[in-house]
């Protein structure tokens, strides 16, 4: 578990006009109340597409929250064990941690994209995964789901046209860069690591190919139990993490030299370039509910979904805040 101090050198260092446009008035707060905890807890993991979350401490201190702790955890989703109470994840794994019961409340979208499938010669397309070995981390985990919905989109079976390599030892992504799987699919900063390191070719993005593209990628989303008991609280980090998003859009350099300095990301380039390539902005634009269904309808067609992606998205969501946050930010 790791506390981090500040990062008002950060917010600090944004231009008088840029920082007021950004964090806006407060004059909603009022009517809202204070919060009903002063305490919020979020993940810190390698991800560094969920970087709205690793900048937005001070924009949290500004709604009212003075303990703000950085979780390290090894759990598949510290959300649902009550290790932190808010985090970032893709719709296709949220929908299927909903499908399994866990108790989450999806709140928003933040940008689209963020998964790219790398693949070795003579691999052009996806079409081209039938009877190739693909690195995973396990099966029904994200990057499964993920690579076996971009599957069935070309008409592959993923249950019989791919073989699923997967490993306790070592990472999928050395599988892939020794030449013992054909294909991997990777976040940040992988893509930018392999780019680096000349290995493989992109086949799929998920920032610039349709459909994926036109669906967001990452939802925020909190312990149920937790927002019910703190719909002030939840509303405030949510203003938070989407004013921190908009910081991303607009000031991907400062974003990018917090994140390195804090720690929350090895090196500046690879951070750079995740925040310049993913549109931070799309939270705007984009409904997260037709996301969310989006990626369970995909899933229930190939069997990896048993609850109607309907009768999830009625039971795990909450989108009244973001209602209100988009009126109030004039999205």
């Amino acid at each position: 578990m790791q506390t981090r101090q500040s990062r008002r050198d950060f917010l600090t260092s944004l231009s008088v006009a840029g920082g007021a446009s950004l964090l806006g008035g407060r004059a909603s707060l009022a009517d809202e109340g204070p919060p009903e905890t002063n305490a919020v807890r979020l993940p810190q993991d390698p991800n560094i597409c969920i970087a709205p979350g690793y900048i937005a401490e001070d924009l949290l201190r500004a709604e009212g929250f003075t303990e703000i702790r950085y979780v390290a955890s090894t759990s598949d989703d510290p959300v649902a064990r009550s290790e932190v109470d808010f985090d970032m994840v893709s719709g296709v794994a949220l929908i299927a941690y909903l499908d399994a019961g866990q108790p989450l409340t999806a709140l928003a979208g933040i940008h689209s994209g963020c998964y790219e499938l790398f693949a070795h010669d003579p691999i052009r397309t996806v079409s081209d995964l039938k009877g190739k070995r693909i690195a995973i981390r396990r099966l029904n985990y994200p990057g499964h789901y993920f690579v076996a919905i971009m599957a069935a989109q070309v008409g592959l079976d993923p249950q019989t046209d791919i073989e699923w390599v997967t490993s306790s030892e070592v990472n999928p992504m050395e599988l892939f860069a020794d030449g013992k799987a054909d294909a991997f699919l990777g976040f940040p900063p992988e893509p930018q690591e392999l780019r680096d390191r000349r290995i493989g070719r992109v086949i799929l993005d998920t920032a610039t190919d349709r459909p994926w593209s036109q669906y967001l990628c990452c939802i925020v989303y909190g312990n149920r139990e937790w927002v019910r008991a703190h719909p002030v609280a939840t509303k405030r980090f949510l203003r938070a993490a989407l004013k921190a998003a908009d910081i991303c859009a607009t000031e991907p350099e400062k974003a990018a030299r917090s994140m390195v300095k804090d720690g929350f990301a090895p090196r500046y380039d690879y951070a750079l370039q995740t925040l310049t390539e993913l549109p931070y902005d799309r939270w705007r634009e984009f409904d997260p509910e037709d996301s969310l269904r989006f990626y369970g309808l995909r899933l229930h067609e190939v069997g990896m979904l048993k609850s109607s992606p309907n009768a999830l998205i009625a039971e795990g969501t909450d989108w009244r805040f973001l209602d209100e946050l988009k009126r109030e930010l004039k999205a």
